[in-house]
């Protein structure tokens, strides 16, 4: 992520967009929206004066900054706090301004590594409405471990392992990978699954504690229909 935003050095042609180097394409950033993993503001300035920041670092058109800052923050509903100062702000806050200055001014790419990490099932949703309200027409990358969110918001997956893609593909294709190799049984009968096996969770239902197994070996139980984050595992784990 931080080679495609150019804060690392890489080899001319290493990366393209639309046929061009990014080395070469020097309006390249201007399509760029990034929001890194651990995100810092100047905690002193009130929030449209850090939005206009960073509008200037985007060259962003100045007869039009004013608009496309409302606008942007009026996407993470924060207009309320325009006026507030950054340092006034709760995290999930924090994280939502984080948000509005990575897709100011309709960038064509949008960047979000870990975006979600630390928000609380409210901010969660509020995301993914986000990204909902803003992904046509647009690249948007997220790096995350929150497979929930994988779900309910990608069109493609990439499995990482070692700096390597261990495979990609759409949400049902990554879930396929577990198919067969899923079985949820009572935590007694653990002795019974032959072969190398993983638990992948433990639960309670009807009384009963229940276990969540991943295993490539022929059981003698019924399969369990698997969901995205069983394929990510055994991408994973070579199951």
């Amino acid at each position: 992520m931080r080679c495609l935003t150019k804060l690392y050095n890489i080899d001319n042609n290493a990366i393209a967009y639309n046929g061009v180097s990014i080395t070469k394409d020097k309006n390249y950033l201007t399509y760029v929206g990034y929001l890194p993993q651990k995100f810092g503001m100047f905690k002193d300035l009130k929030v449209f004066d850090m939005m206009q920041l960073f509008a200037n670092f985007k060259k962003v058109d100045r007869k039009q900054a004013n608009k496309i800052i409302a606008d942007s923050v009026e996407v993470v509903n924060l207009s309320d706090r325009i006026n507030s100062r950054v340092g006034t702000l709760s995290g999930g806050m924090i994280r939502r301004l984080g948000i509005a200055q990575a897709i100011l001014n309709n960038p064509k790419i949008i960047i979000f590594d870990e975006p979600t990490a630390g928000l609380d099932p409210e901010e969660r949703l509020r995301f993914k409405n986000i990204i909902s309200e803003i992904k046509k027409d647009k690249t948007i990358i997220i790096s995350t471990h929150i497979v929930e969110d994988v779900e309910a918001i990608c069109d493609k997956v990439a499995v990482m392992k070692t700096k390597n893609i261990a495979v990609s593909g759409s949400c049902q294709e990554i879930q396929n990978i577990a198919q067969n190799k899923v079985f949820v049984i009572p935590e007694k009968d653990i002795t019974s699954i032959k072969g190398k096996y993983l638990v992948q969770k433990q639960f309670e239902q009807n009384g009963t504690r229940m276990l969540k197994i991943l295993t490539s070996v022929p059981q003698s139980f019924k399969p369990a229909v698997p969901n995205v984050e069983d394929g990510y595992i055994c991408a994973l784990k070579n199951i």
